[in-house]
């Protein structure tokens, strides 16, 4: 399904793709796709990507800059058509899908190299290894989910304080829904929301191993399909806005901070925009609720700086990579984002010494708490997050399909991806 998107989308190379937002080409010029965009971002790139022309005269970077509800399939149809960049904002989830179709390049000669390396920390250089042991991609950041919650509309549902298991998030979500207008969790049904799906289907399973030894996935397993369950029974008792269904990462924090939804679960580059709209003591942000086994499983993923393999300028890519990585641009980066930096000298940094991001070291010091990793070195993963997943649970949240129905259809095609991976 995947290839004949590919195929497809080269009839479609004449459409438009993004933004070019640097001037004229110079003597040389790169070009630079973002992938996971907002303003905000796109002008900090820009900002990091001028220091890089100044130490590089007669360097002309393009960005082009995709809106992430559609950068999967607006990405395909680039590199089907020929226009791959030189360096691409690689999400963990894609990493495998380009790097084992051979069209990335392994960054590892030029990290050797790199003067800052010894900076990086070991978990970054551990998962921009996870296809093949090969540095396709390194990470920027981490992205950790927790949960939000609106302290005002707690203390009108009379909730007295955050969930900390599933039932008592049942509960909450419950009470805040019964105040007209308001509803107990931004649920999002869109675009990226397969990670909430894996978070409560792997905390009512007691486990978030996907796979048996013989590949066979885990997902139509009863615990898994509980929790599928849960959410999809959440949205149909109305603890759920109706028009959530769609809703992707915009769409829920704007839920969250509106006042519209007393809890998200998000990843720290959530924090930017709900610190701007609310006052620190009216949210928190607290461990993910947990099952009947005491543990919860919260999906950490990574974003990073990846190179293509026929780039016609290797060496000045690896420059810019190189400036987007490394310290200065690294904290800065991360700050508008919100990831969790992949340098360990960003630790000593003011700005993640915070009582904002207090919620997330909490997380990382329980050890009930077990950080979920998806299963992106399979190259299948891509189109099963950014549009099998979609269109089924969404199915599974109108009531069109059973949650059993959707999960064995999820693990039919993991099973495969799996037993297809082992065998190599």
């Amino acid at each position: 399904m995947l290839k004949k998107l590919l195929i497809a989308g080269a009839a479609f190379a004449a459409l438009s793709v993004g933004t070019a937002l640097s001037g004229p080409a110079g003597a040389e010029t790169l070009k630079l796709v973002e992938v996971i965009t907002s303003p905000e971002r796109t002008e900090t790139l820009k900002g990091i990507v001028k220091s890089f022309e100044a130490a590089n005269p007669g360097t002309t970077v393009e960005i082009i800059s995709l809106p992430w509800g559609e950068a999967f399939e607006k990405f395909a149809t680039m590199v089907s058509a020929g226009q791959t960049p030189d360096v691409v904002e690689m999400p963990d989830t894609w990493q495998a899908l380009y790097g084992n179709n051979g069209q990335l390049e392994d960054l590892e000669p030029w990290v050797a190299k790199w003067d800052q390396a010894s900076d990086l920390s070991q978990k970054a250089l551990d998962m921009g290894r996870i296809v093949g042991g090969k540095t396709y991609l390194l990470p920027y950041g981490f992205y950790l989910r927790a949960m939000f919650y609106n302290k005002k509309l707690f203390e009108q549902a009379g909730v007295k304080e955050p969930p900390k298991t599933l039932d008592e998030f049942l509960e909450a979500s419950k009470k805040v829904s019964a105040i007209p207008g308001k509803y107990g969790y931004c649920l999002r049904g869109g675009p990226g929301g397969l990670n909430g799906w894996v978070m409560f289907g792997a905390i009512a399973n007691g486990d978030n191993t996907f796979f048996k030894e013989d590949g066979t996935s885990t997902f139509a397993d009863a615990g898994w399909v509980k929790g599928i369950t849960f959410l999809t029974d959440l949205y149909k008792n109305g603890y759920a806005p109706k028009d959530s269904v769609n809703w992707g990462f915009n769409e829920i924090v704007a839920g969250f901070y509106s006042g519209t939804c007393a809890m998200l679960d998000q990843d720290p580059d959530a924090l930017i925009a709900i610190a701007e709209k609310m006052k620190p003591e009216d949210y928190g942000v607290t461990t993910m609720p947990k099952g009947p086994n005491g543990k919860t499983f919260p999906t950490i993923g990574y974003a990073g700086w990846s190179m293509f393999s026929n780039s016609q300028n290797k060496d000045l890519a690896w420059k810019l990579i190189a400036t987007l990585e490394g310290k200065e641009g690294n904290v800065a980066w991360n700050k508008r984002t919100g990831a969790l930096p992949a340098l360990k000298s960003a630790a000593t940094d003011p700005f993640y010494d915070s009582p904002q991001f207090k919620g997330w070291f909490d997380e990382l010091g329980d050890k009930d708490v077990v950080p979920t990793i998806m299963p992106t070195y399979l190259e299948e993963f891509a189109f099963f997050k950014d549009s099998l997943v979609i269109k089924t649970s969404q199915e599974a949240l109108l009531g069109d399909r059973t949650p059993e129905d959707v999960a064995k259809e999820w693990a039919d095609y993991m099973t495969k991806a799996q037993q297809k991976h082992l065998k190599k």
